[in-house]
């Protein structure tokens, strides 16, 4: 790992920002990507790739591209917030793991991408062709045999199990203790997929089943947990934690939210893929439970129709209309607010460290009020 823990930039002055834990971070990522395509080369060696045809090298290139295309890094940042909140940024205290974990979640959050855009058929992300229609038009193109669609999808798995090994390989540098952390988050994260595909298949719209959902899926995952990665690198002591899990579990849910909503109503040029797909998959979504309860037995048909696969475009169209109208979007917005306020008490424990403060209720707005 000395490539990697070269491209660490050390502490220095501490400082509660998190410009330089982000850089050390893009940084570890640039390394880890370079050692991976070293070793695919070496291993790679006795194979001449074929001008014209397919190559198994798509599996590193379409995973490399989908790395490097940017992102909000909300993970790596909640995990520097929660080091800072436990006074880490003072002492200097478990940087070089904090550095690790904001890799390694990057690299988890685009196995999770790459394989979300499988399950649910999404054809971009972030503005450009998802990994799996990356690879079926490659197919396409150079004349494959077989069903295209499914090799695309195949390629897609593969690139998206490298993300995952990768991640782990980086945490298998930590500590224990975030060692076991990382296996709850990975537990998790497969546990709230799972309940939304098992959700969607049972046609399930309660609302107990949708807000379990979003916070294993979305909230625990993306909010908390990387939270409490970064506070226990920095040594976080029990008070700390707890009063980082009031914050954590309420930006969570507001996160969640706010995710159902850009799935439902959002902007997808601003998205960089399409909108509306949460309706055409029956996703069990605290906004579809709240239509069940909310619509006229009318919009009741038409929802079911979309999630049985019968929606044309008017459809959807109509379905997303009906949202607002029926108060549904502004009684999430709602949710959405008091979750914000909620998170914004729980900033007040004495047990968070005052420097942490502004920049967790910076990055809460952020997530509750994104427009992607």
């Amino acid at each position: 790992m000395t490539l990697i823990h070269s491209a660490r930039h050390e502490v220095g002055q501490h400082t509660a920002r998190d410009e330089r834990t982000l850089a050390a971070v893009e940084a570890v990522i640039d390394a880890t990507l370079d050692s991976l395509r070293a070793r695919w080369v070496d291993l790679a060696a006795a194979v001449v790739p074929r001008e014209g045809v397919l190559h198994t090298d798509s599996v590193l290139d379409l995973l490399e591209t989908t790395v490097r295309s940017g992102g909000k890094r909300f993970r790596p940042r909640m995990a520097h917030w929660g080091w800072v909140a436990a006074g880490g940024h003072r002492t200097g205290t478990g940087h070089d793991d904090l550095v690790t974990v904001g890799a390694a979640l990057e690299l988890l959050h685009v196995f999770a991408l790459i394989h979300d855009d499988v399950m649910d058929g999404s054809e971009t992300r972030r503005g450009r062709p998802s990994v799996h229609a990356s690879a079926r038009d490659q197919h396409v193109q150079r004349h494959g045999i077989g069903d295209a669609q499914r090799y695309g999808e195949n390629i897609a798995i593969l690139a998206g199990d490298l993300a995952h090994s990768e991640s782990g390989l980086l945490v298998a540098t930590l500590p224990r203790p975030l060692q076991e952390l990382w296996r709850t988050l990975c537990i998790e994260l497969m546990m709230g997929q799972g309940r939304d595909l098992v959700g969607a298949a049972n046609g399930r719209r309660d609302l107990a089943h949708a807000r379990e959902v979003a916070r294993a899926k979305s909230g625990a995952y993306t909010v908390w947990r990387p939270l409490q990665l970064g506070a226990v690198a920095a040594g976080a002591g029990p008070r700390t934690l707890v009063a980082l899990e009031r914050y954590g579990v309420a930006v969570g849910e507001a996160f969640a939210l706010r995710d159902d909503i850009l799935g439902v109503i959002g902007d997808s040029r601003a998205m960089g893929k399409p909108v509306g797909d949460d309706i055409v998959a029956g996703k069990p979504t605290v906004l579809m439970a709240l239509a069940t309860e909310r619509f006229s037995p009318r919009w009741q048909r038409a929802l079911r129709r979309a999630a049985r696969g019968r929606a044309s475009g008017s459809l959807v169209a109509g379905l997303q209309a009906e949202f607002v109208r029926s108060g549904v979007i502004a009684d999430v917005e709602a949710m959405i607010r008091d979750a914000v306020a909620a998170a914004f008490v729980a900033l007040d424990d004495p047990a968070i460290d005052a420097d942490a403060a502004s920049g967790l209720e910076a990055l809460a707005r952020r997530v509750a009020w994104r427009d992607a």
